[in-house]
């Protein structure tokens, strides 16, 4: 699956960059790690498993999401509902200030992007890619590790993973690394033969 996915008829210069807005709130939370890392060695490996955790949860828990972007209660409910919910996952000071910037200014649903970018400030600084995995089921170790080898056959270097699973790509898998698609999804496929289908007609 992983060696089929990467090669350059399935490539594409058209993957979404993270927004300038998003980027602005992953540089300030970037620079809270830069303060604090002289007094905690770890702080970045710290709140970026907040980060993650918090995008998570917002991702996994509907009743969440739809009680942060309700416009019936203000962004004081909001945040201090959410919080708590937040304290008891043990989710830091940092990334639960964060989210109570963007339930201010309602701008949650910028949070996946904002994870993104701060990921890619993240990996950067340690040399590191960040190659966003999507498939229709999770993936095995053994995928990961193809995947991994393949981009790095590929010319990349230092790759990380960051995964989702999205149900209606069907099968296959859709990975994006810097300005890179590669799209192998039964989706693609079962669409470019449609298109074929209706341009042989």
């Amino acid at each position: 699956m992983a060696s089929a996915a990467i090669n350059a008829d399935s490539a594409s210069t058209k993957a979404p960059n993270p927004t300038g807005l998003s980027e602005r709130y992953a540089l300030a939370l970037f620079g809270i790690v830069d303060d604090l890392r002289q007094g905690e060695p770890g702080a970045a490996d710290r709140i970026a498993k907040d980060l993650e955790t918090l995008f998570a949860l917002w991702r996994d828990d509907a009743g969440f999401r739809s009680f942060v972007a309700d416009p019936r209660y203000d962004a004081a409910e909001q945040k201090r509902a959410a919080f708590a919910v937040l304290e008891r996952a043990g989710i830091g000071t940092e990334v639960r200030n964060l989210l109570g910037v963007l339930i201010i200014n309602r701008r949650l649903s910028k949070l996946p992007e904002v994870a993104a970018s701060f990921g890619a400030l993240l990996a950067a600084r340690r040399g590191q890619q960040i190659a966003e995995v999507a498939t229709a089921h999770p993936l095995s170790d053994t995928q990961r590790a193809q995947i991994t080898a393949r981009l790095t056959e590929a010319g990349y270097s230092g790759v990380q993973l960051r995964e989702s699973v999205d149900a209606t790509l069907l099968g296959g898998l859709v990975i994006r690394i810097g300005s890179r698609l590669y799209d192998n999804s039964l989706k693609s496929k079962l669409q470019r033969l449609q298109y074929a289908m209706k341009g042989a007609a």
